[in-house]
């Protein structure tokens, strides 16, 4: 049997973003909501590997993403319609370097899958401050 190379969270990050550096110069702008549609896939296949449901899903996958190395998760908010998470460290807005935008389309993907589980109602993201472009770390709102 062939030995299984594990990647850590920094360098899967670091993976993820060649291939995002290369989509956005191929594609544009419009490069990031494939990034997002890769992030629903990973934080459906999270929802069922965690088995939970509402605010627990939310406090797990936060769990998670810290245990996998995605970064420092906290939650800072949480009620029926709207939850905020902030994400120190992210790997994935420190392998990317300076932008002028917000550069963790992964992340966000994952957490509005999870927003959508959560308000069991359609569900919209936004990364309101982002470590690439010069803010203290990465913070995602979510709303139903």
């Amino acid at each position: 049997m062939s030995p299984v190379l594990r990647l850590d969270g920094a360098t899967a990050a670091e993976t993820l973003v060649a291939l995002q550096k290369s989509l956005v110069e191929r594609l544009g702008d419009g490069a990031a909501e494939h990034l997002v549609a890769a992030g629903r896939a990973g934080g459906g296949s999270a929802l069922t590997a965690l088995g939970a449901s509402g605010e627990d899903a939310v406090r797990r996958l936060i769990a998670m993403g810290t245990a996998i190395g995605w970064g420092e998760f906290s939650l800072e908010h949480l009620d029926g319609r709207r939850f905020v998470v902030a994400i120190r460290h992210s790997p994935f807005a420190d392998a990317h370097g300076p932008s002028p935008a917000p550069v963790c389309h992964v992340t966000r993907g994952v957490l509005e899958r999870v927003a959508e589980a959560v308000f069991d109602a359609p569900a919209r993201v936004t990364e309101t401050a982002c470590a690439a472009t010069g803010a203290p770390l990465c913070r995602f709102e979510a709303r139903a």
